[in-house]
């Protein structure tokens, strides 16, 4: 039976050992800013106590963080709680107590929902407050179920302690930092602005006391996340607002960061200082996600893009002529109500003029309380899986190409990590592609030329340039 925690100076009075402290498992679905969610969570309960484990069957306290971008992704977690309640009531046999917890933006889309449906499940808490966390657990050691989906009043950057230097260093040598949060666009098929609330940005002195913390630990790379990263305007040292373009160029001043990167972005918010931190910084990477969903101004219209594909098409043009070798990335989605072949045809054009590096692309999937959930026209299954192959048959295309094209190039890779294979280590491209050299190149964290002188499936094989 698990002992409550007690202070070095009661266990001495008591004349025991101290107990060991609890563990946790965060697993993580979704997109980047929820693998930040998670790591800023486990901060938080490290700060208080906690002990975080890579094996969920030795924890206490397990935390699934959500996605709730596709039907699918809500399901998984359904599933998994369903295991969780199976190990809940294995524990409970033998004695032992296990924790549940339903974090993210399914939690913050269903509530209480989701301890009708699970309840094994003892806390649901949502993006906006997973600050709260410490206090949440002591309220469920007392015997609650809490549901706290409430959008916090508080700055949650500023009540989340910080992350260790041990933590860090741990997570190697790339970082995610949020700098924004929320959506203000209401595009008509996403569930983001009822889940993560209107767009937020944080304060320019917050996020550059993050970056240097990171660059002092060792990181060398850190990817600036939002859900509409390009629309922040953060309050500056002076009190005036700054722009995402301003913002790169502040933090390009940092000692040991040696590259940056942004996502994800849109059309609307691509503005000049932008383009220019495109044009003027080397540290800025030249790799750009700029999802365009649809290449049918109709559909794009009904999707409440705000834009049309010209619009699109003009400023890859721009960013093309500031930074000629950047890479561009994308989203589509296949299927939306009413898209007919002609609609479909002039997705695939688009995807033709612009030549995509890499790209995500997804049937439509109807998210209840979306306006899209009640359009007319709804695209059958067949319909989407076959314009989805058809899709995803000339992305993939365009990305081999891409990454033959690399064959022969002296690029500066960063070595990340080790290897899968005993004597390699795997770095990254500018262009974010997995570089496989020789493990004797480099050590973890340097920035080296390599010469490219193979291709895999998605990765690239290097030698000393």
């Amino acid at each position: 039976m698990e002992l409550e925690t007690t202070s070095l100076d009661e266990c001495a009075a008591l004349g025991s050992a101290p107990a060991m402290p609890k563990k946790v498992f965060v697993k993580t679905y979704g997109c980047q800013m929820n693998v930040y969610d998670s790591q800023r969570m486990t901060d938080a309960l490290v700060a208080d106590g906690y002990v975080a484990t890579e094996a969920i069957d030795n924890a206490d306290l397990v935390l699934l963080n959500t996605c709730h971008i596709r039907e699918k992704a809500a399901e998984k977690v359904y599933s998994e709680l369903g295991r969780l309640r199976d190990l809940k009531s294995e524990r409970a046999e033998a004695g032992r107590d296990l924790t549940i917890g339903v974090t993210g933006c399914v939690a913050q889309a269903e509530g209480g929902e989701i301890l009708r449906r699970s309840p094994s499940v003892d806390l649901v808490i949502g993006p906006q407050t997973y600050h709260r966390l410490p206090d949440v657990l002591a309220k469920v050691r007392k015997g609650e179920k809490v549901v706290e989906t409430d959008y916090a009043i508080e700055d949650k950057f500023e009540h989340l302690p910080q992350p260790r230097r041990a933590e860090v260093i741990k997570r190697g040598v790339t970082a995610f930092l949020t700098v924004q949060e929320g959506c203000d666009k209401f595009c008509t098929f996403c569930v983001v602005p009822y889940t993560r609330g209107s767009e937020v940005s944080r304060p320019v002195k917050q996020i550059v006391a993050e970056a240097e913390r990171l660059a002092e630990a060792g990181v060398r790379e850190v990817t600036l996340l939002g859900q509409n990263v390009n629309a922040w305007h953060g309050e500056g040292p002076d009190g005036s607002e700054w722009g995402l373009g301003r913002l790169l160029f502040r933090l390009a001043e940092i000692p040991g960061l040696a590259r940056l990167r942004y996502t994800t972005s849109h059309p609307r918010d691509m503005d000049d200082d932008l383009i220019a931190a495109h044009r003027d910084l080397a540290v800025l990477m030249p790799y750009l996600h700029l999802p365009v969903q649809s290449g049918s101004d109709r559909i794009l219209k009904a999707m409440n893009r705000r834009h049309k594909a010209a619009d699109y098409l003009r400023l890859i043009e721009r960013v093309r002529g500031a930074r000629a070798d950047i890479a561009m990335s994308g989203d589509f989605i296949v299927g939306f109500p009413g898209e007919t072949e002609g609609d479909f045809e002039a997705t695939m054009q688009i995807v033709r003029e612009v030549g995509y590096a890499s790209a995500f692309s997804f049937k439509y999937s109807p998210r209840p309380g979306t306006p899209g959930a009640e359009m007319d026209g709804h695209v059958p299954d067949e319909v989407k899986d076959e314009r989805l192959q058809r899709l995803q048959s000339l992305l993939v295309e365009q990305q081999q190409g891409f990454t033959q094209s690399m064959v022969g190039r002296t690029m500066s890779t960063l070595i990340e990590k080790p290897g899968r294979q005993a004597g390699q280590k795997v770095g990254r491209s500018p262009w974010l592609q997995p570089v496989i050299v020789d493990e004797k190149v480099a050590e973890i964290g340097d920035i080296v030329d390599v010469r490219i002188t193979k291709t895999g499936y998605n990765s690239l094989f290097a030698e000393p340039a």
